[in-house]
């Protein structure tokens, strides 16, 4: 999307400064929803859990994560030409739409926001866990931990946005992008299957092996 927006941009002969509100806007709008979204998982837990975590929570946190990796593997992009995401086709023109039609730093803002709903479905398995960490952590803490998924979790979209305001064509990113898609489909989806299998040897797994032991 934020290719998307560039290009637009770029199409429209927006000057460079209108170009870099749009897409620092549509990256904060990012930003911002990523950790409201975290914030309120997290806060769910907390009432939910306390500062206790039960086995089975994690447990059903590596499944979503293990079943998410292979759904990446599988799933994430669609089989035809370009980078689009494996997203429900209404919703899929819906923000196609909103993206060329945003011309303000707030459209692109809130565009940030709903793209990270629309992606819900591929981020909400390693928010889930992350959440779960961060309840059993100190109130300090617990902000570090959100703002350095956050961090994170932005990267990518970072550098791409970095590439954009230093110059570079847009047709040289999105080349690259579509020359690369399978390997950056499969290294996501092995990352979350990983992340899944540590996750569950570590609080599933030990724990059951330390209470059998103490018994």
């Amino acid at each position: 999307m934020l290719t998307l927006l560039s290009g637009h941009a770029i199409g429209s002969k927006a000057a460079h400064t209108k170009l870099l509100r749009l897409t620092n806007g549509f990256f904060f709008g990012v930003a911002v929803m990523t950790m409201l979204l975290l914030s309120f998982i997290a806060l769910i837990f907390q009432h939910s859990f306390g500062t206790t975590v039960p086995l089975v929570a994690w447990a059903v946190g590596c499944g979503l994560l293990l079943g998410l990796g292979v759904a990446v593997w599988a799933f994430y992009y669609r089989r035809e030409e370009g980078t689009s995401l494996w997203l429900p086709r209404s919703l899929a023109r819906y923000l196609s739409e909103r993206t060329k039609a945003t011309k303000q730093t707030a459209e692109a803002f809130g565009l940030g926001l709903s793209s990270v709903i629309a992606e819900l479905m591929f981020i909400a398995a390693p928010m889930v866990i992350t959440a779960l960490v961060l309840i059993r952590l100190e109130p300090l803490w617990q902000l570090a931990g959100i703002f350095a998924y956050t961090v994170v979790s932005l990267l990518s979209l970072a550098i791409v946005n970095g590439l954009i305001g230093s110059g570079h064509k847009l047709s040289r990113i999105q080349r690259w992008r579509e020359k690369n898609k399978r390997f950056l489909q499969f290294a996501a989806g092995s990352g979350l299957l990983i992340l899944g299998f540590y996750v569950y040897v570590d609080q599933v797994v030990s724990s059951t092996a330390f209470a059998y032991g103490g018994y």
